[in-house]
Formats: C-alpha cells, structure tokens, sequence
C-alpha cells in the first residue's frame, strides 16, 4: 500500500527531473506519485495546482543554477578565481541542462515565463559584467564581454544537446573564450 505524503523536496526534485527529460508534458501528477510511490493526494498536499508546482520548479531552478552560482563564485577572493570559478560552474555539463531548453519552449505558451528568463538572463549577464569589471574591464567593454559570454555559453549548452562533454571541457571553454576575454 502507497504512503501518504511525501515531502516537498521529493516532489521538487522528482519534476525537476521529469520537466527536464520532457518539458511541461512530463509533469504527470499520477506519474510521479506512482514513482514517488505514495498517493497523488500527497502532491496536492504541497501545491494547490500544477502551476504553482511548475513555478516552485521554476523557484528551483533559479536557486540552483543562479544564485547557486552565484554564491559560490563570490565566496572567492580575487577577481580572476572568481571569473575561472564561474566558468567552471556554468559550462560544467550535468544532469538538468535541458531543464532550460524546455522551460523556454513553454515560455512560447506563457508569456510570463518569458520574463522570467529575461530577469534571470538579465542577472545573469550583469554579474558576468561585475566580474569582468573586477578583472580590469571597463563599464562597456565589460557588458559586451558579458553578453557575448552569455550568448556562448547558450549556444554551447545547445551544441552539446545529447553529446558527451569531454573531459577536457574546461580547456576547450578557456581557449575559445579567450578569443573575447583574456584569463
């Protein structure tokens, strides 16, 4: 016989996984609770509605792959093992790249997820500018440094789609970002 509840975490970390392998679709209440091996009843418990659960799995995604990010660069001292942190972290292949990719086909339907991607993008390039900044850049060479990087590593996350990243990768980011940002 299934438990009743599981706890929020579970339902957090289980359609995080199932947003990322499939997108919205994936997200079945039944589904995972069969996985989660409890009552769909439990999920109610948590979240009102599938929306507010894709948001908290929206929530989750900024913690983990902005401020995340964010936090554990700037607990470094210089400015340049600050730079080489943060590249390390947001070229670094791993399970949930594609949570992105399918979160910005759903922002086609929903227009108010296309804003936050913007505000994250956003924050995103300006804490690359911050950084670039602390390495000597100037105000503008910094933000078109930063918005270039941020267009990278877009574009490598979606030439990378399905492949194995080598083991290397790190070499291989430095090289081709040195073209733009010397470090």
């Amino acid at each position: 016989m299934p438990k009743i509840v599981a706890k929020k975490e579970d339902w957090i970390n289980l359609g995080y996984r199932f947003f990322t392998e499939h997108g919205v679709s994936g997200i079945i209440v039944e589904k995972m609770a069969k996985t989660l091996k409890v009552n769909k009843s439990s999920f109610y418990w948590h979240f009102k509605t599938k929306n507010d659960f894709i948001n908290e799995l929206i929530q989750y995604w900024i913690d983990q792959e902005t401020e995340r990010i964010i936090h554990t660069t700037s607990s470094k001292k210089a400015s340049l093992e600050k730079f080489e942190s943060h590249i390390k972290l947001i070229y670094k292949q791993d399970l949930f790249w594609d949570f992105n990719f399918f979160l910005k086909q759903y922002a086609r339907k929903e227009k108010r997820i296309q804003k936050i991607i913007d505000d994250i993008d956003t924050r995103r390039m300006r804490y690359a500018q911050n950084l670039l900044k602390e390495m000597g850049y100037l105000e503008e060479d910094a933000n078109i440094k930063a918005q270039v990087l941020t267009k990278h590593y877009i574009g490598h996350h979606e030439m990378l789609r399905n492949k194995k990243q080598s083991a290397d990768y790190l070499n291989d980011v430095k090289k081709e970002l040195n073209q733009i940002i010397k470090y």
